[in-house]
């Protein structure tokens, strides 16, 4: 499987609470609506939880500053990655994420890759 990882601010101005509740409610389903179109297998949302161990922990490994959230999405390859983006639909859908991105996550500040996992326990 090929996954893609996002690592996701919020833009300045949105609490933590507004951010995972319109990245949840709002934009969700809008992945979901075009997750055929773009040949997504599996969309997960991990939101960042606010609590002291954060600081504690991060301390501990002298680690940057948290994420607001992990977006993970999945293709069964890259030849499926790539063949979607000949579905018709597949541009107007990558573009309506985009612009809704925008909306609420810090772009500039915000990391994303291709990797594949290697499941070392479970």
């Amino acid at each position: 499987m090929l996954k893609l990882t996002f690592c996701l601010h919020r833009l300045p101005g949105l609490t933590v609470g507004e951010f995972q509740t319109y990245w949840r409610e709002k934009h969700a389903p809008l992945v979901a609506s075009h997750a055929g179109t773009l040949g997504i297998k599996r969309y997960v949302q991990t939101h960042a939880i606010i609590h002291e161990m954060n600081e504690t922990i991060r301390g501990t490994r002298e680690a940057p500053e948290r994420f607001d959230g992990i977006a993970e999405l999945w293709w069964e390859n890259w030849e499926a990655f790539f063949s979607a983006s000949e579905n018709p639909g597949a541009a107007e859908a990558g573009q309506a994420l985009l612009e809704d991105e925008r909306t609420f996550i810090d772009l500039k500040r915000s990391p994303l890759w291709f990797n594949e996992e290697h499941v070392i326990v479970g």
